[in-house]
């Protein structure tokens, strides 16, 4: 069927009259866009469906996201069969998020599923608590992450509180392309809708400082900067960093208010120097330790800190999950909590030094492919086998403990802020707290290149990018002969001095490839599974053998990782 045709179907009288005029000025207009809006379905991929507002099979809008929650309907029907179906349901301060949230809604009541609706704007993470704190049979949060303002997305989590990961993803797939738009029922019954709000909020917060803080040392004489981005966390962060016991606590008002248009910063994404400017101004002011923002869902957080300079600097994703995971692991170990038989969750893009970190304490490190889902799979997978302790992973995104069973911004925040406090009080600053731990395991640096294709034909390049590096990789990097390479497509890892070949069994199929050079320097290669990119995280390794030659070491590294790009043809 061509672009053209799909786009037909839209005009029928099954859609909505606002719905079929759009598409008719899409038609008669001849608009670049209707290729775009049509050519292919939203697919799930490591955040779940997300995709630029508007109609066309390759929209988020009404019968999209009225579509999928249909075939999730279907699917928990057959799934829990004569017993009564909770979903709670949280949205994002995206435009469209809460009328979307609300047609969610009324497609699983029309189904007979009681549902648990947020009067307004939550974070994922507490979406994720809720579900296992209300014992629900599932979740849904309506969010498109840190994407730009054009942009929402549908995540999913089963009743563990986690992402849906297989067998449920592909099945319920499978009954998302089985509905047909017109079988969607859109009429609601709203007797079957339980609206919760701040009385939840509070057992979330209670939650987060019982299982992300281990000593009060401090707290009262920490200076924090706090800043949402114009997201969800206003309605969580601020409160629980008083409940801590945090005094001096300064908020970016302007930021503060909840905007899906992010009116302050051209991209709402903490990752992001730029998208912490305002933050960074006003830890000028206030003197501050710690400058901290989140994403507009609220799971994501960059932390700044005082470097060695006495400057504000944002730590990169893994820089902050080392400092968080070394201090919880340290605790445990002074709290004779490690018998063995615990371990720490990283992703395959994620920086190697949480091996060594783990190595050092005594417990086990599980890597999975991108996205916490793998993470939330991992928990569930070793329930009652093994006990897990913390996980994270490069972009920006860590969990203390298993009460979320996601990244968690707020429960990271009052650890990242103990350890702040820890540390000034103490006559040291987490920069230099960093600096201690890179003596003992190491100094990596990382570099992220995305490469951006937009549309079909940019998604095409990416995989012939993908299927040139697969066909023709590189022999050395920054001067060190590639030894290994990992291809999770293939599910195999190939020797190439030894010229073995084995299989990958303990990580699901993925288009992604890993190359292992013989210094220790690793580039990952992936297309985006919820942008139009293509990533290379590249990583290297040098020794650090003092603070006072951090700055070289850090030249040296930061070099080295030019020439791997300019070895890729990055640059």
């Amino acid at each position: 069927m061509t672009t053209l045709e799909k786009a037909q179907l839209w005009l029928h009288e099954s859609f909505d009259e606002e719905t079929r005029k759009a598409v008719q000025l899409l038609i008669e207009g001849n608009s670049p866009d209707l290729e775009d809006s049509f050519y292919r379905e939203l697919e799930f991929g490591t955040g779940g469906m997300r995709g630029v507002m508007g109609v066309g099979t390759n929209r988020l809008n009404k019968y999209t996201l009225g579509q999928a929650t249909q075939g999730l309907a279907n699917y928990m029907l057959k799934q829990f069969p004569n017993e009564e179906i909770k979903v709670a349901i949280a949205y994002d301060v995206r435009n469209n998020s809460k009328e979307f949230g609300k047609l969610v809604a009324d497609v699983l009541t029309a189904n007979g599923i009681k549902v648990l609706l947020f009067k307004d704007h939550r974070p994922t993470p507490e979406l994720s608590f809720t579900v296992r704190d209300r014992k629900c049979n599932g979740g849904i949060v309506l969010t498109a992450s840190h994407n730009p303002p054009e942009y929402n997305g549908y995540k999913v989590y089963w009743n563990d509180g986690a992402q849906i990961v297989p067998p449920h993803d592909e099945a319920i797939i499978s009954e998302v392309y089985s509905v047909k738009f017109d079988e969607i029922k859109f009429n609601g019954n709203d007797d079957l809708i339980e609206w919760i709000g701040e009385e939840q909020d509070d057992v979330y917060i209670d939650a987060c400082i019982e299982h992300s803080t281990y000593q009060n040392v401090g707290k009262e004489n920490l200076n924090i900067v706090f800043t949402s981005i114009h997201g969800t966390t206003y309605t969580t962060v601020p409160k629980a960093l008083e409940k801590a016991g945090f005094k001096k606590i300064d908020l970016v008002t302007e930021q503060m208010i909840p905007s899906g248009n992010f009116p302050t910063v051209d991209s709402p994404n903490p990752e992001e120097p730029a998208a912490l400017e305002m933050a960074m101004d006003l830890a000028k002011i206030t003197n501050a330790d710690i400058v901290i923002g989140t994403d507009p869902d609220g799971d994501r957080l960059g932390i700044a800190v005082r470097n060695l300079e006495g400057e504000m600097q944002l730590l990169n994703g893994n820089q902050t999950n080392t400092i968080l995971t070394y201090y919880i692991l340290n605790e445990w170990r002074k709290q004779e909590k490690i018998t063995g038989k615990e371990f720490i969750g990283s992703t395959i893009v994620t920086s190697d030094i949480f091996f060594d970190i783990a190595q050092k304490f005594g417990v086990g490190c599980k890597v999975g492919l991108t996205g916490f889902k793998w993470i939330g799979k991992m928990i569930r997978d070793f329930e009652g086998k093994e006990k897990f302790i913390c996980g994270g992973e490069e972009s920006f995104g860590f969990m203390t403990g298993d009460f979320v069973r996601d990244k968690d911004s707020c429960g990271s925040i009052l650890l990242a802020c103990e350890i702040a406090a820890w540390c000034k009080a103490n006559g040291r600053t987490m920069y230099q707290y960093l600096m201690e731990i890179y003596q003992e395991t190491g100094m990596y640096y990382e570099a992220l290149v995305n490469l951006v294709r937009k549309g079909r034909e940019g998604a095409e390049e990416i995989l012939d990018m993908m299927k040139n590096f697969r066909e023709n990789p590189p022999k050395e990097l920054a001067g060190s002969p590639v030894e290994e390479v990992k291809d999770f497509k293939e599910q195999t890892s190939f020797l190439i001095s030894k010229g073995e070949r084995k299989a990958i069994t303990d990580i699901p199929k993925s288009n992604v490839l890993i190359y292992y050079t013989q210094d220790g320097t690793k580039v990952c290669v992936r297309p985006s599974g919820t942008e139009p990119k293509i990533k290379f995280y590249i990583s290297v390794k040098g020794a650090l053998a003092s603070e006072a030659e951090f700055a070289d070491t850090l030249q040296a590294l930061e070099e080295k990782a030019e020439q791997v790009k300019r070895d890729l043809q990055l640059t």
